[in-house]
C-alpha cells in the first residue's frame, strides 16, 4: 500500500507563507467568494496562492471541490493531500472522512489513517496551550468518536480564549448541552460563552448573540450586536438591518425608525455584492413602498453600502459543511 510523508512532522507549527501582493489580493478575493458559497468562480483566486505554497489555499480549494463533487473526488483528494503534507490536520480529516487510506489507497508514512496523523501533529501543540490546535484537537476526537474527550477540548479550547471554540460551546449549550434547570438559565449559560467570543470581535458570535438576547428579551442591547455583526459583514446580520429599516414591526429588537430608503438601499447592495435570494426577495415583496422621489436616495445608499471592507460573508467554519 503506498504511503505519504508528513513533511510537517518535522516542522511544527504549520509553515506561514508570504505571497506576493498580486497573489496575495487573489486569494483574498477567493476567500470573499469563498465566504458567499461562490465554489466554482472562487477556485482560480485560490490556484496561484495554492502554487506558491499557501496551505490555507489548498485546503479551501480541496473544500470547494469535495463539495461541487459532493464528496472525496480525485480532484478534491489532490488538494487535501497537498495540505496535509504540510501538516493542516483539517485536511487530513477530510481525508479520513472520505476514506482515502481505506479506499483511495493513499496513506499517510507511519500512520495506520489520517485522523491518527492529525492526532499526532496536533495534540503536542494543543498541550503546549494553542487554542486553535484544541479546537482541532475537538474536531479529531469527534473522529475517533470519543464525545467525551471531544467536549473536554472544546471547553480547553474555549477557556483559552479561543472565539469559534467559545461560539460552538455557546450554541451547543443552546441545543441542549449541559443540564440546567431553567431555560433562562440556559441562555444565560449560552450568553456568557458567547459575549466572551462577541467582544473579542468574532463576527458569528455577535450574530447569535444578539438571537440569544432577543429570547431573553434583551431587545436593546440584541439591536446593538445585530448591528455591530452587520457591520463586521455578517449577511443575514445585513439583511436583518435591512428588514428593520423597511419595517419596524419585523421584529422586537427593531430599533430604527422606520426608513425605508435605507432599507432598499442595504438589500440592493447585497444583491450586488453577493447574488443573494433574499435580498432579491426582500426587494420584489417592497417594489410599491418605495416612492420614485426616494429611489434614487436608495440608489445611493445602496452604492455607499456595497463592497465594504469587511465583505459580506455567511462565515462557514474552517470545518463545517
Amino acid at each position: 500500500m503506498p504511503r505519504l510523508l508528513i513533511i510537517a512532522l518535522l516542522v511544527l507549527p504549520i509553515s506561514a507563507w508570504a505571497l506576493e501582493p498580486e497573489v496575495q489580493a487573489a486569494k483574498n478575493e477567493g476567500m470573499r467568494l469563498w465566504g458567499i458559497s461562490e465554489w466554482i468562480e472562487m477556485q482560480s483566486y485560490l490556484e496561484p496562492a495554492a502554487e506558491a505554497g499557501d496551505v490555507e489555499a489548498m485546503y479551501y480549494l480541496g473544500e470547494a471541490t469535495r463539495l461541487l463533487d459532493r464528496g472525496l473526488s480525485l480532484r478534491a483528494m489532490a488538494w487535501y493531500l497537498q495540505a496535509a503534507e504540510q501538516g493542516d490536520p483539517y485536511a487530513m480529516l477530510r481525508l479520513f472522512q472520505g476514506g482515502a487510506c481505506t479506499a483511495g489507497d493513499r496513506c499517510p508514512e507511519g500512520f495506520e489513517d489520517w485522523h491518527h496523523a492529525a492526532l499526532a501533529i496536533t495534540q503536542p501543540q494543543a498541550e503546549a496551550g494553542d487554542p486553535d490546535a484544541m479546537l482541532a484537537m475537538y474536531h479529531i476526537q469527534r473522529m475517533f468518536e470519543a464525545s467525551r474527550r471531544a467536549g473536554e477540548w472544546l471547553e480547553r479550547a474555549a477557556e483559552a480564549g479561543q472565539p469559534e471554540a467559545q461560539t460552538l460551546l455557546g450554541r451547543q449549550i443552546l441545543n441542549g448541552r449541559g443540564w440546567y434547570l431553567t431555560n433562562s438559565r440556559r441562555l444565560g449559560a449560552a450568553e456568557e460563552w458567547l459575549r466572551q467570543a462577541a467582544e473579542q470581535g468574532y463576527v458569528p458570535a455577535m450574530h447569535q448573540l444578539s438571537e440569544t438576547l432577543s429570547h431573553q428579551y434583551q431587545y436593546d442591547e440584541a439591536w446593538e450586536w445585530i448591528s455591530q455583526a452587520s457591520e463586521g459583514g455578517h449577511l443575514d446580520a445585513r439583511l436583518w438591518v435591512a428588514f428593520c429599516h423597511l419595517d419596524p414591526s419585523y421584529d422586537p429588537m427593531c430599533d430604527s425608525d422606520r426608513d425605508i430608503s435605507v432599507g432598499w438601499g442595504i438589500a440592493l447592495a447585497v444583491l450586488e455584492e453577493t447574488g443573494n435570494e433574499t435580498a432579491e426577495w426582500v426587494l420584489e415583496e417592497n417594489s410599491g413602498v418605495l416612492m420614485e422621489n426616494k429611489r434614487e436616495e436608495a440608489e445611493a445608499l445602496a452604492r455607499d453600502w456595497a463592497y465594504r471592507t469587511p465583505p459580506l460573508s455567511n462565515f462557514p467554519p474552517r470545518f463545517g459543511y
